[in-house]
C-alpha cells in the first residue's frame, strides 16, 4: 500500500485548532488564505503520493553506495528529487527575493510532512537544504545570499549541516577542526565532521556545506566557534562551477534505516569556505538553522507515524486471525488489544501533527508582528514540537510492527522499515534529553510566564466547553493543574540539577496536556460525524492519565537518580 497525504485531518486542524487564519489577518502573510493553502497542499499532496512513495522501499533495499570516491544515490531518487525541486518545494517559505515562495513556515510544515510519509530518506534532502537557507537568509553577507541562495532554493545547489566530529556529539564545543583567514575574504578550513546527511549526492550540480570551525587563539568552547559555508566546487562570481575544493566524502555509515540517505564522514583539508556572520559567533547562526530543523524533524518524526499508521490499519482490517468476541468484521481489527495499539497509534499522532503546526504558526506569527508573546509561545514549542513528534514516530512504528504481528518483524512487508528509518530522529539535530533540558531551563528562564499563558489558554477552553463535552474538558482541567504545579516546582529549583532531573517527564507531560487540548478543541469543532469527540475522548481517557505519574517524577529531584554510584551500575 502507497502512502495517502492525510489532507483532511491537516485542513482540519489548520482550521479549526491552530488558528491558521490568524496569519491572513497580517500584513506579512495577507494572501495567506485557508483556500489558497489546500490549493497546495493538494498539489503537494500528489508528489507525495505518486512520485515519493515508491521510493520508499527502493531506498532501503538499494542503498546510496560510495563508489570510486563519488556517491551513487538509490534508483529513482534522483528523479524524485527534481520532481520536487522543479515544483518549488524546496523554497516554500524561503524569500521570494532570491526565488523563493514567501509562504507560512506552516504550510511547508504539512508540504515535509507530506514528503516525511513517503519517503523519508529523500525528504531529509530538501529539508536540510531549507534549513540552510534559513541560516543563510538570517546571517550572511549580501554577495553569499546573492550567490548561494538561489541555487539553494531551486534545488540546483543542495545544503548540509557539519557539526558533529568524533570527539565532539552533542558537546560542539570540543571540536577541533580549524579554520585560517587567507586574507583574501575566504578561510582554509580543515577536519573531519562525521553524522553529514547527504554529505552528497549525484543529482545536485553542488553540495553547500555549512561548517562548524575554530579560528586560532580563539576562546574555549563554544565561544570561540564560526561559521563557514564550505561548497564542494567553488562557484564562480555569476554563479557557474569552478574548480572542486579540497574537501572529501572519506566513508558512508551503515545504519539500523534510512539506507537511501547517505551519511558521510567528511574530510576538509585546507578547502576554501566563507564566514557566515561574525568570527566566534558561528553557535548563533548554526542555532537558527537547528532550530528551523528541530520542528522540521518533529514532523519527520510525525510524517513516518502517518505512514506507519495507515499501513497498520489496512493490515489489521483485512488480517483474519481467530475470532473476537464481537465478531465484527471477521479481521483482527475487532480485538480489544488491536484496537486499543490503533487508537493509540492514531489519537498520538493527530496530537503531535498539532503541536507541529501549532508550532509552525507562532513562528509565522512571530514573524509577522514580532510580539515577544509570539517568539516566547514558539520558543517554548518547538523543543516540545521536536522530541513528542519523533517520540511519536518511534512509538506508533514500533505499535505498527506489534499489530503486524510476526509478519511485522518480517522484512517484506516493510513495517519494520518505519521504525528503522524514524529511530534515529529522536537523537539528532539535539537528542530528546537536549530538548527537555532546554525546555526546563533556557525556556523557564522568564519565571515560567510563556508557560503559564499557554497553561491558562488550556484551562479557558475546559472551562467554556460545551456541557457534552463537560466530562472530557474536567479530565484535561485536572491534568493541566498537576503541569502547572509542575512548572511551579522546576521555576522554584535553585539547584538546576533537580530540574535537569526531571526535564524528560515534564516535557513528555506537557506534550500529553498539548495533545489532549488539541484533541479537546477538535473535539468541540467536529459537528457532524463526531468521529474526532470519540476520538479525543479515547486519547483523555486512555493517554492523559499518564501526566500524573510523569509529573510526580518531573518533581522528584536528583537524589534517587544519583544513590547507585557509576560503579554499582557498573558491577550489579
Amino acid at each position: 500500500m502507497n502512502y495517502q497525504a492525510p489532507l483532511s485531518d491537516m485542513k482540519f486542524i489548520l482550521e479549526n485548532v491552530v488558528d491558521y487564519n490568524n496569519l491572513s489577518s497580517t500584513n506579512h502573510f495577507e494572501d495567506t488564505s485557508l483556500e489558497m493553502t489546500s490549493a497546495i497542499l493538494n498539489e503537494a499532496a500528489k508528489l507525495a503520493e505518486e512520485i515519493l512513495s515508491p521510493l520508499q522501499r527502493v531506498g532501503d533495499l538499494n542503498p546510496a553506495i560510495l563508489e570510486n570516491g563519488v556517491v551513487r544515490t538509490s534508483p529513482g531518487f534522483s528523479d524524485g528529487y527534481k520532481a520536487v525541486a522543479d515544483g518549488g518545494w524546496i523554497g516554500v517559505a524561503a524569500n521570494p527575493r532570491y526565488g523563493g515562495m514567501g509562504l507560512p513556515l506552516t504550510i511547508q510544515t504539512c508540504v515535509n510532512e507530506m514528503m516525511n510519509g513517503a519517503c523519508l530518506s529523500l525528504s531529509l534532502n530538501p529539508l536540510m537544504s531549507q534549513g540552510q537557507i534559513d541560516a543563510l537568509e538570517h546571517h550572511a553577507n549580501d554577495h553569499i545570499k546573492s550567490l548561494y541562495l538561489p541555487k539553494l532554493i531551486s534545488g540546483e545547489w543542495s545544503g548540509t549541516m557539519n557539526l558533529t566530529e568524533p570527539q565532539a556529539g552533542s558537546d560542539v564545543g570540543a571540536l577541533t577542526s580549524k579554520a585560517n583567514n587567507n586574507n583574501d575574504g575566504s578561510y582554509s578550513i580543515s577536519g573531519q565532521k562525521i553524522y553529514i546527511s547527504w554529505g552528497d549526492s549525484d543529482f545536485t550540480n553542488n553540495v553547500c556545506h555549512l561548517v562548524l570551525a575554530r579560528l586560532p587563539d580563539s576562546a574555549p568552547g563554544t565561544k570561540g566557534i564560526s561559521l563557514f559555508i564550505v561548497p564542494k566546487f567553488i562557484p564562480n562570481h555569476d554563479g557557474t562551477l569552478g574548480q572542486k575544493n579540497n574537501l572529501r566524502v572519506v566513508s558512508l555509515e551503515h545504519k539500523v534505516g534510512l539506507h537511501g540517505s547517505p551519511t558521510a564522514v567528511m574530510e576538509y583539508d585546507k578547502a576554501q569556505g566563507w564566514l557566515i556572520g561574525e568570527e566566534s559567533q558561528g553557535m548563533k547562526a548554526m542555532f537558527t538553522m537547528m532550530n528551523n530543523a528541530r520542528l522540521g524533524v518533529g514532523g519527520e518524526g510525525l510524517g513516518v507515524a502517518e505512514a506507519a499508521l495507515q499501513k497498520a490499519v489496512k493490515f489489521a482490517s483485512q488480517r483474519t486471525q481467530g475470532k473476537s468476541p464481537t465478531n465484527q468484521t471477521g479481521s483482527i481489527i475487532d480485538f480489544a488489544d488491536v484496537r486499543r495499539m490503533l487508537l493509540t497509534m492514531k489519537s498520538k499522532t493527530y496530537a503531535a501533527r498539532a503541536i507541529c503546526l501549532a508550532t509552525a504558526v507562532a513562528i509565522d506569527m512571530s514573524k509577522a508582528e514580532h510580539e515577544k508573546s509570539w517568539v516566547s509561545r514558539a520558543a517554548l514549542l518547538t523543543p516540545i514540537a521536536k522530541a513528542f513528534g519523533t517520540e511519536t514516530g518511534i512509538e506508533v512504528s514500533n505499535l505498527g510492527i506489534q499489530v503486524h504481528g510476526g509478519m511485522g518483524f518480517i522484512e517484506e512487508t516493510g513495517a519494520a522499515q518505519f521504525w528503522r528509518d524514524v529511530r534515529v530522529t529522536s537523537i539528532y539535530e539535539g537528542t530528546n534529553g537536549i530538548q527537555a533540558i532546554d525546555l526546563v531551563s533556557r525556556k523557564l528562564m522568564d519565571g515560567g510566564q510563556a508557560a503559564f499563558e499557554l497553561i491558562n489558554e488550556i484551562n479557558h477552553l475546559c472551562e467554556n466547553a460545551p456541557n457534552e463535552l463537560i466530562k472530557l474538558s474536567s479530565e484535561l482541567k485536572t491534568a493541566s493543574d498537576t503541569l502547572s504545579e509542575a512548572t511551579s516546582w522546576m521555576v522554584m529549583q535553585k539547584n538546576l540539577n533537580e530540574r535537569l532531573a526531571g526535564a524528560t517527564p515534564y516535557l513528555e507531560s506537557f506534550a500529553l496536556v498539548l495533545g489532549a487540548f488539541f484533541h479537546l478543541k477538535g473535539a468541540i469543532a467536529d459537528n457532524k460525524a463526531q468521529s474526532r469527540v470519540k476520538l479525543a475522548s479515547f486519547y483523555i481517557n486512555h493517554i492523559l492519565p499518564s501526566v500524573f505519574s510523569l509529573c510526580k517524577s518531573a518533581t522528584a529531584g536528583s537524589t534517587d537518580i544519583y544513590k547507585l554510584s557509576a560503579e554499582e551500575l557498573n558491577i550489579m
